[in-house]
């Protein structure tokens, strides 16, 4: 399966149903009141993080997602049925992202485990019956409401893999070897640079009982936290792992071996801090090479906790298993860096602003005005004056009259537009 990271989609929740106006029509009761039922609210969608998913590959073939609207209400006070919600499977460790309008791009939520299940778009409430409409002064409304829209959203979907063990080095160096030595992936191996252009995900088995999850990190070079190399792409999937395994490259010589390992410690550092400080085993691989076994003792001086290995051979190979799973069990859980979630901000619903259009007309936004507009059935002279005076309470006719609004001029509000009188 082609590994994929970063998908785009659009999810658009249901919208709510409309409630009806409808009367009492029983024998023996002359002047049945009204009795229009609600509408269904519309169906949400959701993101559920599950272990069945690897990839967001999914998402190239499929990027439109919609849940079910809500049903009109009926008569005798029925309530309309409400959406089925939508919940889209997606990998575990996939981030969420939202931009709204002009809007920096800002999380929305971090699905890093199993069964994590997060709302991206809320259905739109379903609208009332004119049951609900009646007063000791207006025993017959002949108006309802419609439903509320649905949320609709744009979201960017970016996969961090969830891995004990990152595998880190430069192109060529043996990583996905090694992987294929101690796991039952099957990366591509051969001998020249950039072989691995994706990541793998490999599991070793320690025992029957214990076990961990490996990742090989496509060959890093300098210039990787810039994009050389598509090194970009693939830095931050080491951010997860819960301890760093650096595999040096011994058929190289001491010299470029130390520049090789300065130049991974770098781009690590300057791609993110934090990852310097994530535990990290050492480790020189092809000792099956006379390079290798010469520039071992120089190593080991300089670094005392270097492990040696073959993964041609399979020499060490076991040793290093063990020493990886004892430094995974001491290992803290790795701090998820990421953008801080959307701040909700409490703002007062009433609250409107009135602007100047291109074409002179009068554009009222606000939350609660808008929601107004959507749900007032104009082709109703009732429900068009509950809208008028509504505006009247908030202070929107008041704030059009101080603006210098004249009968004739058009006020628009969302898709809606009327003649200001």
């Amino acid at each position: 399966m082609q590994f994929i990271d970063e998908a785009e989609i659009e999810v658009a929740a249901g919208d709510g149903g409309d409630g009806i106006v409808a009367w009492r029509r029983e024998k023996y009761v002359p002047k049945g009141g009204p009795a229009g039922g609600d509408g269904g609210h519309g169906g949400s969608v959701y993101l559920e993080a599950t272990p069945e998913l690897s990839t967001l590959v999914e998402f190239r073939f499929r990027r439109s997602f919609s849940a079910e609207s809500g049903k009109a209400g009926g008569t005798s006070k029925k309530s309309g049925r409400s959406g089925v919600d939508l919940t889209i499977a997606v990998p575990v460790g996939t981030l969420v992202y939202r931009r709204l309008g002009d809007a920096p791009e800002a999380l929305l939520a971090d699905l890093a485990n199993a069964g994590a299940r997060f709302v991206v778009a809320k259905g739109g409430r379903g609208g009332l019956g004119n049951q609900h409409f009646a007063t000791s002064v207006r025993q017959a409304p002949r108006f309802a409401e419609h439903g509320e829209p649905g949320e609709r959203a744009h979201l960017r979907l970016e996969l961090r893999l969830l891995a004990d063990c990152g595998i880190i080095g430069v192109p060529n160096a043996g990583k996905s070897t090694l992987l294929s030595v101690v796991s039952s992936a099957r990366p591509k191996i051969a001998d020249y640079p950039f072989t691995t252009l994706e990541p793998q995900l490999g599991v070793v088995r320690v025992s029957d009982e214990e076990s961990f999850v490996m990742v090989d990190v496509p060959g890093l070079v300098e210039g990787a936290h810039h994009g050389t190399g598509l090194g970009d792409l693939f830095l931050k999937h080491v951010e997860r792992t819960r301890i760093l395994l650096h595999m040096l490259d011994g058929s190289k010589p001491l010299p470029e071996i130390l520049a090789d390992k300065q130049i991974i410690e770098r781009e690590l550092a300057a791609w993110n801090p934090r990852l310097a400080d994530k535990p990290t085993l050492v480790v020189l691989n092809k000792l099956d090479l006379p390079n290798a076994r010469d520039s071992l003792p120089e190593l080991r001086a300089l670094f005392p906790e270097l492990r040696a290995i073959s993964a041609a051979t399979h020499a060490g190979v076991r040793e290093l298993v063990l020493d990886a799973w004892r430094a995974i069990e001491s290992a803290p859980l790795p701090e998820i860096v990421a953008q801080e979630r959307v701040r909700i901000e409490l703002r007062d619903p009433d609250a409107f602003s009135i602007e100047r259009g291109a074409d002179g007309e009068f554009v009222i936004t606000g939350e609660r005005v808008e929601r107004l507009a959507a749900i007032t059935d104009f082709d109703s002279d009732e429900g068009m004056a509950r809208f008028e005076r509504a505006l009247g309470k908030m202070g929107v006719e008041k704030r059009l009259m101080e603006l210098g609004a004249q009968p004739g001029d058009t006020v628009r509000i969302g898709s809606y537009e009327f003649t200001y009188s």
